[in-house]
C-alpha cells in the first residue's frame, strides 16, 4: 500500500454536490488541497446519468453567480421558462382544457434546465484546472474518524486496483444514497411524507407546444411556442408527471406520486409506466407511445424522501453534503438549492477552520439553520399530495409557496446572510412569525381543498402578477445589512397581507370555516384583495365535486 498522502479536505463523492464544494473550496482558498474521490469513470453520459435535472432560483444563482458557472450555462444548457403546470379538471385528454399556471416571460432571477452528465463533465474538468485532485472511477473503503485533533484516514481503491489511504483534516460526505458517513454514524431520520418516483429519458425533445393546434391556446403563451422549456407538470390525485428538456437533445419524463395512494408497484418498470399514464394521463401517454426505441434508461425510488439527524460536525470536523445528508421531493425542483446552501455552509467551517477559529459551537447553528429550512420546506409536501390536481387550491399554494421562498431562504442566500448567525438571531421573531405563518397557511390549503371546489379552465401567468415579479426581481438587488433586514420586515408584511387574501378568499368557498384556527391570518375579502387582485376573479369556483374523506 502506498504511502499515505495529506489533504486539507478528502470529497466522498464527485457528483453534483462534490464537484462544486471542492470548486467552492478552491475559489476560497487557492492553497486549500482538495481530494474528490468519484466512484463512476469520467467522463459520465449525458443525459442518461442523473435525475435533479430542474433548478430554481437559488440553485441556479449558486451554480452561476457564486461559482461563475454563467457562460458554461448560457452556452450549453437551456434556459428554463418556469414551473409551468396543467391541473385536474377532470379532463386529461387535452391540456389546453386544463386550468395551466406558467408563465411567458423569463423571471429577472434566472434558472435553467440541467444537463447532468454535461455538467457534472464539466465541472471535473474546471475542478482539476483549479488544482483539485480528482480521482474518478475510485471506491471508498473505509473512513477513520481522528481523534481529537488527530487527522481522518481515508481508505479508497483506485481505478489501477491498488489500495490507497490519505489523511485529512476535513472529510465531507457526498457520496449521494451511498451515504458513506450517514451510515457510519446511524444518522438516518425518516419522516412522514411517503413519496415514490421513476423517471427515463428521450433521446429527442417532446414538445408540449406541439401537443394542440389549438390558436387560442398558442395566443395564450404569446404564440411563442416555448412552453416546453418549462419543468411541465402533469398534476392529478396523489401524483405528478413531469417533463424536461435537457441540452444534450434528450427529454426526461419521471412519474411523482404519493406512495400511499399510487405504489410504487403500479409503475417499477417502464412497461407499468405507461400502462399507469394510460390510466391517469391519456393524453401524455398518447405522446409516449412508440418512442420505445427512443428510451435510453430507466431508474426509481420507492420511499424516496428523507431526513438526518446531523449534517455538520465542527468538533470531529465532518460534514454531509446534497443526498448524502437529506433529500426533499423533486416538487419545485429544491435539490440544488440545499446543495448550494450545504456547501456555503461546509466551506465557511473550513475557512473558520483555517483561519484558528473554533467551529463546534457555529456548526450546530448553521446545522439548525439547515434543518430549519428543510423542516419548513417539508410541510410544503408532507400530507398534501391528494392536493396536487386542484386546480384553484395548488394555483394558490404554488403562488404562496413561491413567494415564502424568495422572501425568506432565497432572501438571505442572494444577499449574503446565510451563514451570518447574528442575522437570524436579530430576526428571530420575523422567522418566527414567518414560521407560524406558514404552517397556517398549509393548514388552510388541506381544509380548503375538502370544499371540492372547481373552476372554470383559465391560465395564470405567473411573472405576470406584479408583487411575484417584484420578489423575484429583488433576488438580485444589491443590499447592505440594514437594507436586508428592512426588506426583510417589508416583505414579512406582504407573506401577512397574502395569508389574510387567501383566507378571505377560502371563506367564500367555505363560509362555515373557522378562521381563528388559522392562527396569525386575519382574513381580507376577496374585493379588497391587493396582491391577488389579477387572480382570484380567474379562480371563481363554478361547481362543487365531492372529495371523499381524507382525500
Amino acid at each position: 500500500m502506498a504511502s499515505a498522502a495529506t489533504y486539507d479536505v478528502i470529497i466522498l463523492g464527485g457528483g453534483l454536490a462534490g464537484l462544486t464544494l471542492a470548486l467552492q473550496l478552491k475559489q476560497r482558498d487557492a492553497t486549500v488541497k482538495v481530494l474528490v474521490l468519484e466512484k463512476k469513470q469520467h467522463p459520465v453520459d449525458e443525459a442518461a446519468h442523473k435525475v435533479g435535472e430542474s433548478s430554481v432560483e437559488i440553485g441556479a444563482g449558486y451554480f452561476t453567480r457564486f461559482l461563475g458557472l454563467l457562460p458554461h450555462f448560457q452556452e450549453r444548457q437551456l434556459p428554463k421558462l418556469g414551473l409551468r403546470y396543467f391541473f385536474d379538471d377532470g379532463e386529461r385528454q387535452d391540456l389546453t382544457k386544463r386550468t395551466e399556471l406558467g408563465g411567458n416571460v423569463f423571471f429577472p432571477a434566472p434558472s435553467f434546465q440541467i444537463d447532468r452528465g454535461r455538467f457534472e463533465n464539466f465541472l471535473g474538468e474546471e475542478v482539476l484546472r483549479q488544482g483539485v485532485d480528482f480521482r474518478s472511477a475510485t471506491s471508498v473503503k473505509q473512513v477513520d474518524i481522528g481523534e481529537g485533533q488527530a487527522p481522518h484516514t481515508v481508505t479508497f481503491q483506485s481505478k489501477d486496483g491498488q489500495p490507497e489511504t490519505a489523511t485529512c483534516r476535513w472529510v465531507v460526505d457526498g457520496a449521494g444514497r451511498a451515504a458513506f458517513l450517514k451510515r457510519k454514524f446511524g444518522l438516518l431520520k425518516k419522516h412522514g411524507h411517503q413519496a415514490s418516483s421513476v423517471w427515463w429519458r428521450y433521446d429527442r425533445h417532446v414538445k408540449v407546444d406541439d401537443w394542440s393546434d389549438d390558436a387560442a391556446w398558442a395566443k395564450q403563451n404569446d404564440n411563442l411556442g416555448k412552453r416546453w422549456l418549462s419543468t411541465t407538470h402533469f398534476m392529478g390525485r396523489g401524483y405528478w408527471v413531469w417533463f424536461i428538456p435537457l441540452g444534450s437533445g434528450s427529454h426526461s419524463v419521471g412519474i411523482v406520486t404519493d406512495e400511499t395512494i399510487h405504489p410504487f408497484s403500479t409503475m417499477s418498470t417502464y412497461e407499468k409506466s405507461m400502462e399507469w399514464l394510460r390510466k391517469n394521463e391519456p393524453q401524455v401517454a398518447r405522446h409516449c407511445e412508440g418512442r420505445e426505441a427512443q428510451v435510453q434508461d430507466f431508474l426509481g425510488y420507492k420511499d424516496f424522501s428523507y431526513s438526518c439527524k446531523q449534517v455538520y460536525d465542527g468538533d470531529r470536523r465532518w460534514a454531509l453534503i446534497g443526498e448524502a445528508g437529506a433529500f426533499l421531493d423533486p416538487f419545485y425542483s429544491p435539490g440544488s438549492d440545499y446543495i448550494g446552501m450545504g456547501n456555503t455552509f461546509v466551506t465557511e467551517l473550513v475557512m473558520k477552520d483555517r483561519m484558528g477559529e473554533p467551529t463546534g459551537t457555529i456548526a450546530s447553528y448553521y446545522d439548525n439553520i439547515y434543518f430549519t429550512f428543510f423542516e419548513n420546506h417539508l410541510s410544503l409536501y408532507e400530507g398534501q399530495m391528494h392536493l396536487w390536481g386542484d386546480a384553484k387550491v395548488m394555483s394558490l399554494k404554488i403562488i404562496w409557496d413561491f413567494a415564502y421562498y424568495w422572501v425568506i431562504p432565497a432572501a438571505f442566500f442572494f444577499h449574503g446572510q446565510l451563514t451570518n448567525v447574528m442575522t437570524f438571531a436579530r430576526h428571530r421573531d420575523v422567522l418566527d412569525r414567518a414560521g407560524v405563518l406558514n404552517r397556517a397557511v398549509q393548514m388552510l390549503f388541506r381544509v380548503w381543498h375538502q370544499s371540492g371546489v372547481q373552476v372554470a379552465t383559465t391560465f395564470i401567468d405567473i411573472p405576470g402578477i406584479p408583487f411575484m415579479y417584484d420578489l423575484n426581481q429583488a433576488l438580485h438587488e444589491e443590499l447592505d445589512l440594514t437594507a436586508f433586514s428592512a426588506r426583510l420586515v417589508n416583505d414579512l408584511t406582504k407573506l401577512e397581507r397574502l395569508a389574510g387574501e387567501l383566507l378571505g378568499a377560502a371563506l367564500v368557498d367555505v363560509p362555515d370555516l373557522d378562521a381563528s384556527a388559522f392562527v396569525g391570518v386575519t382574513p381580507i375579502a376577496p374585493e379588497q384583495a391587493e396582491l391577488l387582485a389579477t387572480v382570484l376573479p380567474r379562480l371563481r369556483a363554478v361547481r362543487r365535486d365531492a372529495v371523499s374523506a381524507g382525500a
